[in-house]
């Protein structure tokens, strides 16, 4: 019996340490890549419209561009619009998933958005509180955090997890039974 407890011992922090995400060991090795928030093709014109209306009002982005006589003004395409404006709130508030959702309408992608004079900024772009652009930065408030090197809480612990859990039941029913 005590041997068994030693193997558990010594076996189950390895294992655990060795099922531990890529990124708590070493994150060096991945390049960066752009990204933008863009609207989803498929989304219906009202929803858009209802986001932009909430993004460039209460979620604060900045939807000058957007505006009649701006670089990426087109009113005959929302789709356009709206990624302007859901691009803009993404990059202000994290590069998180939540950031890019606006009601299931947005998703990201490494597809430049850009159009004629029109230029997005990517998540690249995003550099210690501010979006870098040609036409100027745009700075972010003092509350604000660059969370682009953050991870989610259950994509990065998941794994450890469950293999911690399962090593357990493992044991203990191996203990049981012999």
């Amino acid at each position: 019996m005590s041997k068994i407890y030693s193997l558990l011992l010594c076996v189950l922090p390895l294992l655990v340490a060795l099922s531990l995400p890529k990124c708590s060991r070493a994150q060096k090795s991945i390049a960066p890549r752009d990204l933008w928030c863009v609207a989803k093709n498929n989304a219906a014109d009202q929803a858009l419209q209802d986001a932009i209306n909430w993004a460039c009002g209460p979620g604060g982005a900045n939807c000058g561009p957007i505006q009649q006589g701006g670089s990426c003004y087109d009113s005959s395409d929302i789709q356009r619009t709206a990624s302007w404006a859901f691009n803009d709130y993404y990059l202000k508030n994290g590069l998180t998933d939540d950031a890019c959702y606006f009601s299931n309408t947005a998703a990201l992608t490494s597809l430049n958005p850009s159009f004629d004079k029109c230029k997005f900024p990517s998540s690249l772009s995003v550099n210690n509180g501010s979006i870098s652009s040609p036409t100027g930065t745009i700075q972010m408030g003092p509350d604000s955090a660059d969370l682009s090197s953050s991870n989610r809480v259950v994509g990065t612990w998941f794994l450890p997890l469950v293999t911690t859990g399962y090593l357990l039941v493992t044991f203990t029913w191996l203990i049981q039974w012999h």
